[in-house]
């Protein structure tokens, strides 16, 4: 079998560990989650069924951090995965402008929903304005993700703004994807704003706990929220009680502990970056997230040579609209990145 035909999506990948493999792949934070998240669970309380649009407790702790909300704007979600799911389900049909490159799952997600995906090109990993404006005017929802996997940068305070006068103008929604809002290096998170902005976020990556798949969508459009909790009713019904508990255990957590993340994240921003500039690769500088997007010669070949030959994992940028680079995730220890830094050197000796 070719690389091609065994590169045909992530799957491949995902989940494979041990036998010496370095994996720069999936996005799963390696740091352990707060202690608040698993004290004090009352694990017999939660076996039960639960509220669709998810527990009362956490929505009204959510609400706090969103000015005018109340616990009514929030639908809490089997990770941040499922409310894209559900919205775009709820707003089928029409067009979606995505930003490209852009997360694998977004395509699939929109198409299967009914919507359709319209492509704008990013400028050095950020949205360009003027191609932006030619194509949003024929779309329903524009879908924005800052910091973006998989490029780790993050869009400007000015085009955040323009986007939403824009939008706003022509009646569109706007999703923005913020499950990285917490792991930005160079400035404060900026919530976009607006009566037609739709919230995506999770638990996952702020405090390290992906497996427990909470995430949630929030919305001062009650129609949007009714009709994601109708959609829901018939699919996942209640998200994970355990998870939602331990959601809420997590947000007292001291912003200590946040803060610390960004430090560590940053430190190892900086090793991969200049590791890899080092080595002669062509790549953005990340500002958030944990992800860089070199470009690569023949990806499809150094993705599987890196794999089969060396226990490297890299994923190939052409899942994620980029067919020219390939994308590593930084979430694991500065040794590793080191060794993995080490093993790609090798290996470019061969391509």
């Amino acid at each position: 079998m070719s690389e091609q035909n065994k590169l045909s999506s992530p799957s491949i990948f995902i989940g494979k560990q041990g036998n010496g493999i370095i994996s720069f792949g999936s996005g799963q934070p390696d740091l352990p989650p707060p202690r608040e998240a698993i004290e004090g669970i009352n694990i017999r309380n939660d076996l039960r069924y639960g509220l669709i649009q998810g527990e009362i407790e956490l929505r009204e702790a959510l609400s706090k951090e969103y000015p005018t909300s109340t616990a009514d704007n929030f639908v809490i979600t089997n990770g941040a995965s499922e409310a894209l799911d559900l919205i775009f389900r709820a707003l089928s049909p029409g067009k979606v402008l995505v930003p490209r490159p852009y997360y694998y799952s977004y395509p699939p997600i929109i198409k299967l929903a009914g919507m359709e995906p319209v492509y704008t090109d990013l400028n050095e990993g950020r949205i360009d304005l003027d191609d932006f404006k030619k194509k949003v005017t024929d779309c329903k929802v524009v879908l924005i993700n800052s910091p973006s996997n998989p490029t780790g940068r993050i869009e400007s305070l000015e085009t955040l703004k323009e986007i939403e006068r824009i939008t706003k103008k022509l009646g569109i929604y706007i999703i923005s994807d913020e499950v990285y809002k917490d792991l930005i290096y160079e400035r404060e998170n900026y919530n976009i704003q607006g009566e037609h902005v739709i919230t995506v976020n999770s638990f996952s990556k702020t405090y390290a706990m992906c497996g427990v798949r909470v995430g949630y969508l929030w919305s001062n459009v009650q129609s949007i929220v009714d009709d994601a909790i109708a959609i829901k009713t018939h699919t996942s019904m209640n998200t994970n009680l355990v998870g939602q508990d331990m959601a809420l255990h997590a947000m007292s957590t001291p912003k200590e502990y946040i803060l610390e993340q960004q430090r560590i994240w940053r430190g190892r921003r900086d090793l991969i970056y200049k590791g890899l500039c080092d080595l002669g690769f062509d790549l953005w500088k990340p500002e958030g997230a944990f992800y860089v997007l070199p470009r690569c010669p023949k990806p499809k070949k150094f993705v599987w040579l890196l794999y089969e030959r060396y226990k490297v994992i890299t994923y190939l940028g052409d899942w994620f609209g980029s067919p020219d680079r390939i994308r590593l995730s930084y979430a694991l220890d500065n040794k590793e990145i080191e060794e993995g830094l080490n093993r790609i050197k090798d290996a470019l000796k061969e391509v």
